[in-house]
């Protein structure tokens, strides 16, 4: 009975998306614009408009402070897919802050001794502002790290616990000293 309950309402939002994704701009004969989402009948000229469905933390939600850092400093965390509870923590204390930043999970042997011979050692969390590497997690030097990078000290609007984005690049490049 509840796996039919959740079945209908699943479907009865992505139905509601999947309706309200087609606007239609027309004009009538009188040269006015309508918008609806279905042209008149009698309409002189139509255009249909396509909208995707709303994405969740893209950079139009962040503040023009928050965007600023990013693009100037953008963030990586740098995690083992055994690291446990430390990671956790790091990963804990970047979404509590608001900051956004990507992911990279080293798995492979090749993956973790690229980024040993990179960072010149084995710290795990690590984190990357910009090309500044701190390795194994401390937040008072996480926090000084991204306050001289020019990130809010807290969320504006509380933490937003959104699943960063998971990279599939090379481990960073050597910090500057």
């Amino acid at each position: 009975m509840k796996n039919i309950f959740i079945s209908i309402c699943v479907l009865l939002v992505v139905s509601s998306y999947a309706h309200a994704e087609t606007l239609y701009r027309w004009v009538d004969k009188e040269g006015k614009v309508h918008y609806g989402d279905k042209p008149a009948e009698d309409a002189i000229k139509t255009e249909q408009r396509k909208f995707s469905a709303p994405t969740s933390f893209g950079d139009d939600d962040l503040s023009y402070t928050v965007r600023k850092a990013k693009q100037d400093f953008p963030v990586t965390l740098y995690v083992a897919a055994n690291c446990g509870d430390i990671c956790a923590q790091a990963r804990a204390f970047l979404n509590k802050r608001g900051i956004p930043f990507a992911e990279k999970i080293l798995a492979t042997k090749k993956e973790i001794d690229a980024f040993k011979a990179t960072t010149g050692g084995n710290g795990i969390p690590a984190l990357t502002v910009g090309k500044s590497l701190l390795s194994g997690f401390e937040a008072g030097k996480w926090n000084d790290e991204l306050d001289i990078a020019g990130y809010p000290k807290f969320a504006p609007y509380g933490s937003r616990p959104v699943p960063p984005a998971v990279l599939k690049s090379e481990p960073p490049a050597e910090a500057a000293p």
